[in-house]
């Protein structure tokens, strides 16, 4: 992640559309209690907009840069073991989403 005091307009306006776009999209339902390489898909998730999420109300705190920092390696491991289009898509955007959060 990127120590900045604040994100910008055009960051959070991304951020925004990206964690709208993520919200509206069902998760994966062949991921749901899945575990893939070592990495439980419903937590890392959850994890990750819930840093999105406090990202949009302002700068995020030391704890949620190390989650967002953590599941992004998460993200690294599980992205190449994805074998579904829709879960590829799914998780992807969710990359993203942590990426931006972490501006």
């Amino acid at each position: 992640c990127v120590m900045l005091k604040g994100v910008d307009d055009a960051m959070r306006e991304r951020l925004s559309g990206l964690w709208d776009e993520h919200r509206s999209a069902p998760f994966p339902p062949s991921d749901r209690g899945r575990d893939l390489g070592g990495v439980d898909l419903v937590l890392l998730d959850a994890n990750v907009a819930g840093c999105a999420s406090s990202a949009l109300a302002g700068p995020l705190d030391a704890r949620r840069r190390k989650i967002l920092e953590f599941s992004i390696g998460q993200l690294d491991v599980v992205l190449p073991l994805l074998t579904e289009e829709n879960s590829m898509l799914y998780f992807r955007r969710l990359q993203r989403l942590a990426e931006l959060a972490c501006t």
